[in-house]
């Protein structure tokens, strides 16, 4: 038997660090999302404000399992 799984895409926001950024993405979408397999980081960028990194975002892509 084969499994099917479903791919999404989500930004992920921290004002400490891109880690912190993939970490609360992944925590929020895990809330509602049951069986989250893997996440593949896509693009990092951030905000800046006054010369200072205000912060971080991540795209990240988020695979999960199908229910059969």
């Amino acid at each position: 038997m084969s499994s099917v799984y479903k791919l999404i895409e989500l930004v992920g926001t921290s004002t400490e660090s891109y880690e912190k950024a993939i970490e609360n993405a992944v925590a929020k979408a895990a809330e509602t999302l049951k069986a989250i397999s893997w996440f593949e980081v896509v693009q990092q960028r951030g905000a800046v404000k006054d010369g200072k990194v205000e912060e971080y975002q991540v795209i990240l892509k988020v695979g999960f399992k199908l229910v059969d």
